[in-house]
């Protein structure tokens, strides 16, 4: 297998994106996870851009370890000097310089000729030189230059000390064969061609950032800069996650391979979403919520039979949190009463009718059908409660000003009482959450909060994704609620008694779950 060394960008390129910036401290979290995933390469910002970004790079270059930092400069001295000081202590570095190459960017951006711009290339990978062995260079916009100056500029920075060569579609506008071809074009044709190290930028304008760059690995590159989650510029950057699971997946069809630890790839993804602030959309591949979700119920009886029926790659793998059968209008009744077997309940095939006639009236309501929900028709059908905890009524008192404070009434289903709680904090949810809190038997941790609009104008209802942690578990509670507040209390309270369920069936297992001695099944 030819090895890809992935070059991640995340820190540089995809925090161009409008409203992607980060703090230093972030940046320096994010790095030590990016060393933790295996990328090989990572370019942690452009130092000379602001005081910040310089202190970010400089201080991934001392404490990041395992990983060649590179430093990122235009190709004039100030930068070149920016990036050498800012990467100086790193294990292993180099220097990335850029300079356009299309005529629409020599006559509109730079105002310059050609030969000027040859001459620029030349002088500053030369002193570049000076300083740093690996020396990356990138001509900008490639894809709309033609071959004749492509190779002179390549040819020239090759004899200046330049060790490998990026050719970026810079604004995402190269099909897969002609960026493959373009590779073997220079490879073949260029002088020094055959003795430098090749790499694929590709922004994703067409969506094709992840095709462009496998035919680039068809082709003999062997390094591919990605960003996490794809973001970037405008629609973004060949995706790190995307491109290194189509590299697992059918590695033998590419005979490459990564360094990636793929089990890292969904904590990475949240936690660069989380610091940019950027949702993930719901059907991004790999990490997206529908990724490894089915509600067809002709798929959900499949996957019930054998997982490999409707899915190619195995999210336990990846760290993704496991929700494969989704409960909605398609679902039929074997992923219902598989459903219902997780909770622990027996059904007689009358009951099991009578909650499939209930369960298709509420899902022809409303999209999904949650968890909590179900085990409220399931309680019907027995006329028996069979959540731990119900959360009758919750109130917040917020302001501009001052603590919120927050009471809950919470019936507890098995001791049949009502409980009355309070709760504050500096935020009303973590006021709710407080209150709430103090009703459970365990510890549960509060982990992620997503907040969705379901509709536009004063009446749309606020859908609330909870997810919290317990004995090393990871549970979801889904709810959808005019009052968002309320939709992340009843959240909540349907993760906490899924938490509490789990529990309850496995007091001893579940402090076992991360060794993998037991397995636990969450609902």
């Amino acid at each position: 297998m030819k090895r890809v060394h992935i070059f991640d960008t995340t820190l540089r390129d995809g925090e161009q994106a409008p409203g992607a910036s980060l703090h230093p401290e972030q940046k320096i979290i994010i790095a030590r996870h990016l060393a933790q995933l295996g990328v090989d390469i990572i370019e942690p910002g452009f130092p000379i851009s602001s005081p910040g970004d310089f202190m970010a790079v400089q201080r991934i270059a001392q404490e990041v370890t395992g990983v060649e930092i590179c430093g990122f400069a235009r190709a004039v001295k100030d930068d070149i000097d920016a990036a050498i000081r800012a990467t100086e202590a790193a294990e292993r570095r180099r220097l990335h310089l850029f300079l356009s190459s299309s005529n629409i960017h020599l006559d509109f951006q730079l105002r310059k000729s050609r030969e000027q711009v040859i001459q620029i290339a030349r002088s500053m990978v030369a002193y570049a030189k000076q300083f740093v062995d690996r020396i990356e260079y990138s001509p900008m916009d490639a894809t709309r230059t033609g071959d004749e100056f492509l190779f002179e500029m390549i040819e020239a920075v090759i004899e200046e000390g330049a060790t490998i060569i990026n050719i970026p579609d810079t604004v995402g506008y190269a099909l897969p064969e002609e960026y493959g071809a373009m590779f073997t074009r220079v490879m073949n044709n260029v002088r020094g061609g055959k003795g430098v190290e090749y790499s694929a930028h590709c922004h994703n304008d067409l969506g094709l950032a992840v095709a462009n760059s496998l035919a680039a690995i068809r082709a003999g590159v062997t390094q591919v800069e990605v960003t996490v989650n794809g973001v970037g510029e405008r629609a973004g950057n060949c995706s790190l996650e995307e491109l290194a699971m189509a590299i697992e997946t059918r590695k033998e069809a590419l005979g490459a391979e990564t360094g990636i630890q793929t089990w890292h790839i969904y904590e990475v993804s949240q936690k660069v979403s989380r610091a940019m602030s950027f949702p993930i959309a719901f059907n991004k591949p790999i990490v997206g919520r529908n990724a490894f979700q089915h509600e067809a119920g002709i798929h959900q009886d499949g996957l019930l039979k054998n997982r490999s029926t409707y899915e190619i790659m195995d999210p336990d793998r990846l760290g993704v949190p496991r929700s494969m059968i989704i409960l909605g209008k398609h679902s039929g009744r074997h992923a219902i009463k598989h459903r219902v077997s997780q909770f622990g309940v027996e059904l007689t095939d009358d009951q099991m009718e009578s909650l499939y006639v209930k369960f298709k009236e509420l899902a022809d309501r409303q999209k999904v059908v949650q968890d909590h929900q179900l085990m409220e028709l399931i309680g019907h059908t027995v006329n028996t409660v069979l959540e731990p905890y119900t959360l009758v009524q919750a109130q917040v008192l917020t302001g501009t000003t001052g603590v919120r404070m927050a009471s809950c009434t919470i019936m507890d289903n098995a001791g049949k009482k009502e409980l009355v709680l309070s709760g504050t904090g500096e935020g009303p949810v973590e006021a709710l959450v407080a209150g709430i809190s103090q009703a459970l038997p365990i510890t549960v941790e509060f982990t992620d909060l997503e907040l969705y609009s379901l509709s536009s104008g004063e009446e749309a209802n606020g859908e609330a994704v909870v997810t919290v942690s317990a004995n090393g578990c990871h549970y979801r509670g889904v709810a959808v609620h005019r009052d968002v507040l309320m939709a992340v209390a009843q959240a909540y309270m349907a993760a906490c008694n899924q938490a509490v369920r789990d529990y309850a069936r496995h007091p001893q297992a579940a402090s076992l779950a991360n060794d993998g001695e037991v397995e636990i099944t969450i609902p």
